[in-house]
This record gives structure tokens, C-alpha cells and sequence, in this order.
């Protein structure tokens, strides 16, 4: 009963619901005067021309039985003008009462009332004992793949929804979100900011100016993470009060620029775990390739351990009759001195100084033009929209105006001597098209895309990318990253690295009989145990139960090594 008077005193106070009923009404009581005009003319036609004499309430009970069709026939007209009459009556009922009141009660009342219900569903505060909760001011796809993040770790969020029904759709789905303005400040003291790990501002960059100042109002030191589009609008938000300023397509573009292949192989540091360095390479053009593993003899030679291979877009265990292909990039692990003397080892043959083709001219497509000219390499730039010549002349390559579909465009900017390609534009079907495209073009490119879906993942692996990253996985790393107070590692397109303490199960056992990747697919780099760290580990190599194991693999992977396992 408290629950229906709630809904029906919010319905009352919407002035939209107030219209409604009004308009409701007004067809009540136009409906209510058609049936007692139609009931005197029905005593009329009864006393003058029938000759009969009924009551007034028989004269309402008739009209509505035959405005309803439900007909008795207990009260009938016997003249051809009663019979007139009743006809007109039936007719006008057809439509006002079976078809005109049933639309305007649900358009005008039932549909508000389901809509009042609904939005009454979504919760409009935390419980008062929350803390530690992270708060995400927009569900998008940075805030879905976080949010999965969180969930693994049993970290609790809150969405904040300021669209009612929205959030009742979303408190369906299962997320935990609540309803209210980004822009009040009793927004964020009813989510409790003051107590929340993190504030997420992640819509645009006015929006998220407001919120962050509008969060300082409540949460004075909250920490507040702010996602920007544009590179020039991170001082207005470090001015505004955010902790954190990220500007993803930026740092999007720069991941993008260090996967490519260009005059000399570089080892790019990936991540940092303590002391350690998690760096890639590509084999392409160097003398590894076509040599297994053991062949290479790089733990000798470098100190470095090879702990997965990476094959288009497949992380593989890294076993030492691995044979490495032209398209392989080796996953390493060492010392930044150890690190280093891998990339004085490294000796790239028949080297390809023809400039790298970046496809798509945006804001990733320009950071991948900035970083490029910071590491000195040539490129050219192929872009359909005419309007980024105006900025020309601070992209400091060559520029194609043109559709990247034609090969005409392509095969002038160079796309059959380039080293490398780099996709980057906001369209995940265009992207695989152009990848399997520039495949054919040039079967020895390597190409470097970006996707904004991650179901798209496996059709852009298929078409040939070489590598991909998309803005939601980089974004969602990189705030979880900066949640777990750690450096960014970002390996791949949903590979991670993991740390997990050695469950019961598992302790005394050596690492071969344990079957984790064999199980799992998850790749076990290195085995914790106090401040010892041995990387690469044997098979023979015993679990003791206060170790930790340092695994890469994908979330997936990860939930399976917990339900096979008792994590």
C-alpha cells in the first residue's frame, strides 16, 4: 500500500501526468454527456412515439448495454426511428467506448503509472554504511569493461544515471546504479563521494568539468579520474580538481605507433611488475625468425625469458621448440638492463626505410602521427576529410586526401613499400575492411588497428591485423590500473596480467602436474614467493603455498582458473 501511494503521489507531481489526467477527464465527462443525452432521447422516443414509459435509469442502462454492444435485448424499440436511433448509438459506442476510452486510459494513465513504477525501481541513494565504491558517472563501453574488472575483484560500483527509466532498465540488467543530476551536489552525497575509492567522470569534456567540480563540493578529496577528448582540455580539468586526467585517444594512438614495424625493431616496455620490465618485439626482419625458441638462445645471451609468443592477435605459450615467424612478436621478461641489451642484440635485416601509411586522420590518428614524429619515423597520411589540411603542417607527413578504399589513394601514399600500416578510423566495419584490403595489397605489411567493439576482436584478427587495441580495453586498464595504484600493463586487446596467491589445491604440487595452462589457456610467467621472483618457470619447479603466481591471460582465463581451482 506504501509502495502504490509512493508511485502514485511521484505520478501526481510530474506536470506532464497532470496534463494527461486533465485531458483524461475531459473525455470522462464528454463521454458521460453523450450517454445522458442519449438517454433523454431514448425516454423521448419511448413516451412520444412508442408510447411507453420507462425510467431515467433504464434510459442510461440502454444506452450503455448497446454503446457497450453488450445487447441484451430485454428493452427494445419497435419503430423504425427507435431502431435509427439505436443504431446511431451502437455505432457512436463502437468508437467511444471501445476503441477512443481504452487508448486514452493507457496513453494518458496506465502508461504513466508503468512508467512512474519503473522509475521508482532504480535506487535513488547508496546504503548509508557504503564506502570503498567506485562511482561512474556515465555507462558506456570504457565503464562496461570496467565494470567486469571490478566485478572480478569484488570492488563495488555505482552508476549514476540521471535518466530515471534508464536506470530502471539498467537496475534490470543487473547494474548496480543510481538515479540523479551529475550536476547536484546531493547527487554525490546521497552516493556517498566522500567515502567512494574513485569518481569516474566519463562523459565529455564540458560535462565532465562540471562534475568534477560539483564532486569537490560534497568529496573534497575524493579522488576523481576524468576522461578527455581533447589533449587541450587537461589543464582545465586539472584546474577544476581532478586527481587524474586521462586522455585516451591520445594514449590510444601512442600504443598504436609503438606496434608498428619501421626501420629498426624496437623492444617496447609494455609494463613494469617491481624490478621487472614486460616488454614485445617483432620478429619481422631480424635474425630470429624462423628459429624455435631454444634456437635463440636469448636467456643466455640477454638475460631476458620469453614467457608467450604473440601470433596474430593469439597469445601463445612460449615452449621452446616455438617457431618464430616473420609475423611473431615475442613477450620477454627482464631487468630494464637485461631489457636493454636485447635491444642492442636485436639486428633487423633488409631494412625498410619507406614511410608507415596511417590510415584515418582524427584524434587517434593524429596522436599516431605525433608519437611517429617523436620516434623520428617517416610516415604518410591518408584522410577523406578535406578539413585536416588545415592542420597539415603540424602532422609533419606527407598527406593523401582521399578514400582509403581506393586503391588509387593507397597505392600513392605508398602502401606497397610501407612497412607498416596503422588503421585508425571510429568504424569497426570499415577498419576490417580495410585491413583485409591492405592484406592483399601487401601480404608482407604489418597492420596496427584499432576497434571500438570488442566483439569485433576476432573478425579483425581473420582479416589480418597484426595487432589491435580498442579504446574500451585501454581506458578500462588504464583506470583500473590507477585504482590499483600500479603502472599501466597493457599487453593486448583482452590479455591481462594476473597475480593470484597459490590455492590449497595447488600447493606442493609442481607446475606440470598443476595442468594451468593446459586447463585454463592462462600462461604462467613467474612464481612470487617474499621478495624472490623466478621468471620463466620450469615444469619442475614446486607451488609452495605462500607463493603468488604471475599468469597473462584473458579475464575469461582467469574466471576458469578460479572455478577449476578454488581461488
Amino acid at each position: 500500500m506504501k509502495l502504490l501511494t509512493t508511485q502514485l503521489s511521484y505520478l501526481l507531481s510530474q506536470q506532464q501526468t497532470r496534463r494527461n489526467l486533465k485531458a483524461l477527464l475531459k473525455f470522462v465527462l464528454f463521454l458521460t454527456a453523450v450517454v445522458l443525452l442519449y438517454a433523454v432521447v431514448f425516454h423521448w422516443i419511448m413516451v412520444t412515439i412508442e408510447k411507453r414509459d420507462h425510467s431515467w435509469l433504464t434510459g442510461i442502462y440502454w444506452t450503455l448495454t448497446v454503446m457497450s454492444t453488450l445487447g441484451f435485448g430485454d428493452i427494445t424499440f419497435h419503430s423504425d426511428v427507435g431502431r435509427a436511433f439505436s443504431i446511431v448509438v451502437l455505432l457512436s459506442g463502437i468508437v467511444l467506448l471501445l476503441i477512443v476510452l481504452p487508448f486514452a486510459f493507457i496513453r494518458f494513465f496506465y502508461a504513466p503509472w508503468l512508467e512512474a513504477q519503473m522509475r521508482l525501481r532504480a535506487p535513488r541513494e547508496v546504503p548509508h554504511d557504503m564506502s570503498g565504491h567506485v562511482i561512474i558517472c556515465r555507462y558506456e563501453t570504457v565503464a562496461q569493461g570496467l565494470i567486469r574488472k571490478l566485478k572480478a575483484f569484488r570492488i563495488p560500483y555505482y552508476v549514476l544515471e540521471p535518466d530515471a527509466t534508464l536506470a530502471a532498465n539498467l537496475y534490470e540488467e543487473g547494474v548496480s546504479v543510481v538515479t540523479g543530476e551529475v550536476d547536484n551536489s546531493t547527487t554525490y552525497a546521497a552516493l556517498r563521494a566522500s567515502e567512494a575509492r574513485m569518481v569516474l567522470a566519463n562523459a565529455d569534456d564540458a560535462t565532465n568539468t562540471n562534475i568534477t567540480l560539483t564532486v569537490r563540493e560534497t568529496a573534497a578529496k575524493a579522488p576523481v579520474v576524468a576522461i578527455v577528448e581533447s589533449i587541450d582540455s587537461v589543464d582545465i580539468l586539472e584546474l577544476a580538481g581532478a586527481t587524474h586526467v586521462l586522455p585516451l585517444k591520445q594514449r590510444l594512438g601512442e600504443h598504436l605507433a609503438y606496434r608498428v614495424t619501421a626501420e629498426r625493431t624496437n623492444v617496447h616496455v609494455i609494463g613494469t611488475f617491481r624490478d621487472l620490465r614486460i616488454a614485445e618485439f617483432p620478429v619481422q626482419n631480424t635474425p630470429l625468425a624462423g628459429c624455435m625458441i631454444r634456437e635463440t638462445r636469448l636467456r643466455q645471451r640477454t638475460g631476458v625469458n620469453v614467457v608467450g609468443v604473440w601470433e596474430r592477435g593469439h597469445l601463445l605459450p612460449a615452449k621452446p621448440d616455438t617457431v618464430l615467424a616473420e609475423s611473431s612478436v615475442p613477450v620477454i621478461l627482464g631487468t630494464a638492463g637485461q631489457i636493454a641489451d636485447m635491444e642492442s642484440f636485436l639486428v633487423t635485416e633488409n631494412v625498410n626505410r619507406n614511410p608507415i601509411l596511417v590510415i584515418g586522420c582524427g584524434n587517434v590518428g593524429y596522436a599516431v602521427t605525433c608519437a611517429l614524429k617523436n620516434k623520428s619515423l617517416a610516415f604518410h597520411v591518408v584522410e577523406r576529410d578535406k578539413a585536416v589540411e588545415e592542420r597539415s603542417s603540424s602532422i609533419a607527413g606527407e598527406l593523401f586526401i582521399g578514400d582509403a578504399a581506393d586503391r588509387s589513394v593507397l597505392m600513392r601514399a605508398g602502401l606497397a613499400e610501407a612497412p607498416s600500416a596503422v588503421i585508425t578510423t571510429n568504424d569497426d566495419a570499415m577498419n576490417i575492411y580495410l585491413t583485409v584490403y591492405c592484406r592483399r595489397l601487401n601480404p608482407r605489411l604489418r597492420i596496427v588497428s584499432r576497434i571500438t567493439h570488442e566483439r569485433n576482436l576476432e573478425a579483425i584478427h581473420r582479416a589480418g591485423a597484426d595487432f589491435v587495441l580498442s579504446y574500451a580495453s585501454l581506458g578500462a586498464e588504464s583506470i583500473f590500473s590507477i585504482l590499483q595504484e600500479r603502472e599501466l600493463i597493457m599487453l593486448g586487446e583482452g590479455i591481462d596480467l594476473f597475480v593470484a596467491k597459490v590455492p590449497e589445491s595447488l600447493a606442493g604440487k609442481s607446475l606440470g602436474k598443476t595442468n594451468i595452462g593446459a586447463e585454463t589457456g592462462l600462461t604462467v610467467i613467474a612464481i612470487q614467493k617474499g621478495g624472490d621472483v623466478v621468471t620463466n618457470p620450469p615444469a619442475s619447479a614446486v607451488i609452495d603455498s605462500d607463493s603468488e603466481l604471475l599468469m597473462i591471460g584473458s579475464s575469461e582465463q582467469r574466471d576458469e582458473f578460479a572455478a577449476r581451482f578454488g581461488v
